[in-house]
């Protein structure tokens, strides 16, 4: 479903990424591990198309949604608004079922601005499953978040990939994580980076 293979990536003339290949099925969840600075990030912006100016091909579907680090919402618009407003079609009905998904039932009037991070994170998740992507991709997703938030977030994005079935890529420093949802890991190592 997913096919990825990056010859080369580079930054004013320093070489980031080098023969970066793999794929991932449908309904597969992959993990790519390393340390911070390596180029997880990078690689996630290519697979997303975000980032073009690369030596490869990434053949991905349409319908994906977006994780990022920080939770990037519309800070002027409600959360059910955050929804609504992103999916064309998403009625209210089908918005404040899947606020109530992730534990926002009661938030739908709120702003961004008006929650906690962890409530962010939330939302930032319920908007991307709302749009039933065919391909989610996650950029260190639970960073930042005290350890009782992090297990949270954790089990609710454990079932909702089960629940949806999209085909998953995510970033990570923490291997505990990438063990938890993973069906395969990969790593990027070295200068350019490579998977091990």
């Amino acid at each position: 479903m997913i096919d990825v293979e990056i010859r080369q990536k580079a930054f004013n003339g320093v070489q980031v990424l080098c023969d970066v290949a793999f794929s991932i099925a449908s309904g597969e969840t992959v993990a790519i591990l390393g340390p911070s600075g390596i180029g997880k990030s990078t690689l996630l912006r290519i697979v997303a198309g975000i980032d073009t100016a690369f030596d490869g091909r990434v053949t991905r579907p349409e319908r994906m949604a977006i994780v990022f680090q920080e939770p990037t919402l519309l800070p002027w618009r409600s959360a059910l608004l955050n929804l609504t407003l992103v999916h064309e079609g998403l009625g209210d009905a089908a918005a404040r079922e899947m606020l109530a998904k992730v534990g926002l039932a009661n938030k739908a009037d709120q702003f961004p601005g008006q929650l906690s991070l962890g409530q962010q994170r939330r939302l930032a998740l319920a908007r991307a499953f709302a749009g039933q992507p065919e391909l989610l991709i996650m950029d260190e997703p639970f960073v930042s978040l005290d350890p009782e938030t992090a297990e949270t977030m954790l089990a609710l994005t454990e079932a909702l990939i089960a629940e949806a079935r999209p085909s998953t890529l995510f970033v990570t420093h923490a291997r505990p994580e990438a063990e938890r949802l993973a069906d395969r890991i990969l790593e990027l190592r070295g200068s350019p980076a490579r998977l091990a």
